[in-house]
């Protein structure tokens, strides 16, 4: 089979790899499989790719014909760390993004005049030859950080590439920058929608359900909490330390209803809504109550290294209850939220508002109690009858009792 025939059929592998939806690692693998197997003596490959995420700046994909997939690396931004920023400074890749280049190769079995800080461990690890490859989206199609696909390919061969081989792997890794650009825009999008949406949120709005007023009406347990006297340290203390406060906070209240199994719709400064749900009313209830358990521990080992470094700190007010509710898109034609609606919504929004009257960080509904399974409304205790705005009788509330012996163990 001739180069160039070897290079076309290349390219249709890997094309249809990202068209059936292979992932990055998956992409890599097969595109080094193929060329292998074409004849293309490959010994390592890297990719690396830039992302939109909240803390990963961006990602590295590693092969080697010994090993196979190697361990993905993701990645902060480099101006973090001196000594990263040096190594990537020193790198054949950020000489392709300094210097508009697309392709760099270099021959292994001499010396190297750029100075790149990584040819003499390649060339100690037996490879021959190396070459760089930069394959640049337009400007108005880059994606925060994400403005092309790096990726760097080396040979054990004796003489390294040639000619032919250089070229079909050339032509050819446009079509895997392709296909990896479209499985990273895949993943950036899941990230963001469950980022901001939530998690099963953002998946329902992936999965097709955008239409305006689309909405599922579903049982679940509520939880709306918010901070003790936030306006007064918002008042007290400087906007560059109130944002600091409030990711603290935020970590240990959202990673606490994630392990419970919980889905954070909202949130609204110092607050957070979100909802249990589960076919079994009672353990939609139970998995807030873990919930909530881990968040006031989180809490309080937060507030305790705060307060041993002078910072500001708060404590966790928890308002949860249960009911039907709406939970779908809601809004404009030009602006949808995907969350929950409904009187429960604002009852749950109203019991945690009671915390400060009734002298008590959690709140519990009667709909609630009566919802929970026997081990744990014994754990349950009236705070008496309250009324709540916007809500036509008082309703009764319960709190926990939160004695060793009370608590049940599973």
């Amino acid at each position: 089979m001739a180069w160039d025939d070897k290079g076309r059929k290349l390219v249709a592998r890997i094309t249809a790899a990202g068209l059936a939806g292979a992932v990055e690692t998956e992409l890599l693998k097969k595109f080094c499989a193929y060329a292998v197997d074409l004849g293309i003596p490959l010994s390592r490959a890297h990719l690396v790719v830039d992302t939109l995420h909240p803390i990963y700046e961006g990602r590295i994909f590693r092969w080697s014909r010994e090993e196979g997939l190697g361990p993905i690396s993701e990645y902060g931004r480099t101006d973090d760390d001196p000594e990263i920023l040096e190594r990537w400074q020193k790198s054949p890749l950020y000489h392709l993004i300094e210097t508009g280049q697309t392709s760099l190769r270099l021959d292994l079995s001499g010396d190297d005049p750029n100075g790149f800080s990584m040819i003499d461990e390649l060339r100690d690890g037996g490879h021959t030859e190396y070459a760089a490859l930069c394959h640049r989206f337009a400007a108005e199609r880059a994606i925060g950080e994400m403005d092309c696909i790096l990726s760097s390919w080396c040979t054990d061969a004796e003489g390294g590439f040639t000619a032919e081989q250089y070229d079909a792997l050339e032509s050819a890794t446009a079509s895997l920058a392709l296909a990896i650009k479209s499985a990273s825009l895949a993943r950036i999008a899941d990230t963001l929608v469950e980022t901001y949406l939530g998690r099963d949120a953002g998946h329902r709005v992936l999965a097709g359900r955008i239409s305006r007023g689309v909405a599922d009406k579903i049982f679940a347990a509520l939880w709306f909490s918010d901070l003790r006297g936030f306006t007064a340290i918002s008042d007290s203390y400087p906007p560059e330390a109130l944002i600091p406060l409030l990711n603290d906070y935020a970590d240990a209240v959202v990673s606490s209803i994630h392990e419970a199994g919980g889905d954070v719709l909202k949130l609204i400064g110092d607050g957070t809504l979100a909802i249990f749900t589960h076919p079994d009313p009672a353990a939609a209830c139970k998995a807030a109550l873990v919930a909530e358990d881990l968040a006031q521990e989180r809490v309080q080992n937060l507030n305790a290294r705060r307060a041993a470094a002078g910072l500001p700190w708060t404590e966790l007010y928890v308002g949860l209850h249960v009911g039907e509710v709406f939970y779908g898109n809601i809004g404009s034609a030009e602006r949808l939220d995907f969350t929950v609606v409904g009187p429960a919504v604002n009852e749950a929004s109203r019991i945690a508002t009671m915390c400060r009257s009734a002298e008590r960080n959690l709140l519990l509904s009667s709909a609630f109690q009566t919802a929970a399974r026997e081990a744990d409304r014994a754990t349950l205790v009236s705070v008496g009858r309250y009324a709540l705005r916007g809500v036509e009788r008082p309703q009764e509330l319960f709190t926990r009792d939160r004695s060793p012996k009370s608590l049940p163990r599973d």
